[in-house]
């Protein structure tokens, strides 16, 4: 299962998505578009978001903080 995380350290509804992730023992990369103008332009093409978090998980997006979806995904991987 590979995950990323696209955020910024001043995000609350990133620090949700990564605690959560956390809880689960889940292992993922966090990418901090504020710091990394190339990986926010990635971001920007796959999710036509300018907003973080956006969470990929093995492709798939999720937008925001939407614990429901993440878990589903998350359980889908397994």
């Amino acid at each position: 299962m590979k995950i990323t995380v696209y955020s910024t350290p001043t995000c609350p509804f990133c620090k949700q998505v990564k605690a959560f992730l956390d809880s689960r023992n889940v292992s993922y990369t966090d990418i901090d578009v504020s710091a990394d103008q190339a990986k926010a332009q990635e971001m920007i093409e796959k999710s036509s978001q300018m907003g973080v978090p956006v969470t990929e998980i093995d492709g798939e997006l999720v937008i925001g903080f939407d614990k429901k979806k993440i878990e589903e995904l998350l359980d889908k991987a397994k």
